[in-house]
């Protein structure tokens, strides 16, 4: 290892210590080491061993000589970037013009949205602020059948928009336009591009499988614009009429040999939530989408590379009509390991009880993770760093955590919880005051105080279940500000424990675990939630301190979202991550 590397590792370990107390953590030095220089990721094997030297070295020196040793080496630490903007992130966009760019993010609002909806909606909205353009909101709610619209997802979608920091400039609802796709309908009629199909799906399948003409096909405009009336006035039933876009018949894709644009749907059995029965022809999307984007004057699109086909179909409508086609770029897909984006799974997981809702802290909903405590700038940046490029992303759960913690480490009080606690009895001479740091890097956020009471010599102390195995009689630990104890005893969630000094050095040195913990006169009942599980505890009650909805570190449990005060003596807190 050379010299400069080891340097680098020291510089790490002690500004890690020196946030805190004195404490080097082997995970945080490595993760900050592989951060700044990953062409080690495949020599990991060959330096934990020397990044725990440094780190045991590191927590062995006296505070002194720790900020000595890092005032001297800090230079070498490189540069934290901070948090790019959009023009540090998004490249240019083809045609871009200042003040005319128009873009749209069109959900169908039969369902919440995900993490898989966050790329086309921040690229959208990105680009559209950056050209200081418009950024249009349009809800896809033309199938009142199949892909029903309700009215909970209208508004759920709104509100994560406003969460999201993404306001629309203007919201068009698909459903309240039908009048205008009628008339696009009837031109594309009369120009002799499209025509009302009266044949079964099964043998229109057929007939485009073969490449071969549907018989009503080269009805005249006169004849087609007949049907397509009787159409719009409820003459015809379900699967009785279709209007088609007229294409190349032996285009090498079946799906785009003149494909449907117009169907019926029987609103009287399934009425919209918006416009009830009043409507009985429906645009289907490739139609609908390319009305709306030129008559809305939208210049740039955002879609999956999924979308190539349904491009090249709406291309067919740009052609017909005369119009100018919106520039479209084309991103890959992402990936959510572990994380349920499925509608039917959802709903269906909703409604068997396996799930709260659409905020349970199991789903990649917009409204999950807000409730456990994300940032929406730390989805934004995760997006942005992905970017346009057209593979399959992977958003990872650790590196939107890492984005999350950038953000809420400064803002995030620290506090002690332990979970289903058991009782440590210990040795002590009289009540102790101690006062820690609500955040080692900050000082003028203030201190917490812990009240420890004694009888009879001895104080009773909780500690997190977790921490139980770590308790064997004769074994040697550190309770974190107290000192160093050995375990006398070890019953029924009770451990006795002795004193022996208040010597860091020596607890570093012999590798004693580092323990948390919880006094009663200093604590309050706290309930901690988790994706599919919850515990009970204790935290403590300087914790009534914080706002509701406020990021905390409850230290060695990770980082979490303070979601109620019950009465001012139970804490609900909610799981954000490590």
């Amino acid at each position: 290892m050379s010299n400069e590397l080891r340097k680098l590792i020291e510089a790490f370990a002690l500004e890690n210590a020196l946030a805190h107390d004195g404490k080097a953590s082997f995970d945080a030095v490595i993760k900050k080491l592989l951060g700044a220089r990953p062409e080690y990721r495949s020599k990991v094997r060959e330096i934990i061993p020397i990044i725990r030297e440094v780190v045991d070295i590191v927590s062995s020196l006296d505070p002194d000589e720790q900020m000595h040793r890092y005032e001297s080496l800090k230079e070498i630490i490189p540069h934290r970037e901070r948090a790019r903007d959009t023009e540090g992130v998004l490249p240019p966009l083809p045609d871009g013009v200042e003040g005319k760019v128009v873009t749209r993010f069109a959900p169908n609002p039969d369902f919440v949205l995900h993490l898989g909806s966050l790329r086309p909606l921040l690229l959208s909205y990105e680009y559209a602020r950056r050209y200081r353009g418009r950024f249009i909101l349009r809800f896809e709610d033309t199938d009142p059948r199949t892909k029903k619209p309700e009215p909970i997802y209208y508004e759920m979608i709104l509100k994560d928009l406003e969460w999201l920091g993404t306001p629309p400039d203007e919201v068009y609802y698909q459903s309240e336009r039908l009048e205008l796709y009628y008339d696009v309908a009837r031109k594309l009629i009369e120009k002799g591009y499209a025509y009302v199909c009266l044949c079964s799906r099964e043998h229109f399948s057929e007939l485009v499988k073969a490449g071969q003409a549907c018989p009503h096909r080269d009805q005249p405009p006169e004849e087609n614009l007949k049907l397509f009336e009787k159409m719009v006035s409820g003459g015809f039933g379900e699967g009785e009429a279709v209007l088609r876009i007229k294409t190349d018949l032996s285009h090498p894709n079946p799906s785009i040999r003149d494909w449907p644009a117009l169907r019926i749907i029987d609103t009287r059995r399934y009425p919209h939530p918006r416009v009830g029965s009043q409507y009985f022809v429906w645009p289907l999307y490739n139609f609908s989408c390319a009305v709306d984007d030129h008559y809305m004057g939208v210049t740039h699109i955002f879609r999956g590379e999924e979308h190539r086909v349904n491009e090249e179909k709406q291309r067919y409508i740009y052609t017909y009509m005369g119009w100018k086609p919106p520039t479209t770029i084309h991103h890959g897909k992402l990936a959510i390991p572990e994380g349920i984006l499925s509608k039917s799974k959802i709903l269906r997981g909703i409604q068997e009880g396996v799930f709260e809702g659409f905020d349970d802290l199991r789903l990649a909903t917009i409204a999950a993770l807000r409730r456990r405590g994300f940032h929406p700038q730390a989805l934004k940046n995760l997006i942005l760093k992905i970017g346009i490029k057209s593979s399959t992303a992977v958003i990872d759960w650790t590196l939107l955590a890492a984005e999350n913690r950038k953000i809420i480490d400064p803002i995030s009080n620290r506090y002690f919880a332990v979970r289903n606690p058991f009782i440590a009895e210990i040795e002590v001479e009289e009540e102790l005051y101690i006062k820690i740091r609500k955040h080692p890097d900050y000082p003028e956020k203030g201190y917490r105080e812990l009240v420890i009471g004694v009888v009879d010599g001895r104080a009773r102390l909780y500690i997190d279940f977790e921490d139980w195995d770590r308790f064997k009689p004769g074994v040697s630990i550190r309770l974190l500000h107290i000192g160093n104890y050995v375990v006398d005893e070890v019953g029924d969630r009770l451990v006795k424990l002795s004193y022996q000094d208040n010597d860091v050095k020596k607890a570093v040195r012999m590798k004693y675990p580092f323990i948390h913990w919880v006094p009663m006169d200093s604590s309050i009942e706290c309930i901690f939630l988790y994706p599919g599980k919850e515990f009970s505890g204790l935290v403590e009650r300087d914790i009534l301190e914080e706002d509701i909805d406020n990021p905390v570190q409850l230290e060695r449990l990770g980082y979490f979202k303070l979601d109620s005060i019950e009465d001012g003596r139970k804490a609900v807190v909610i799981y954000t991550h490590d």
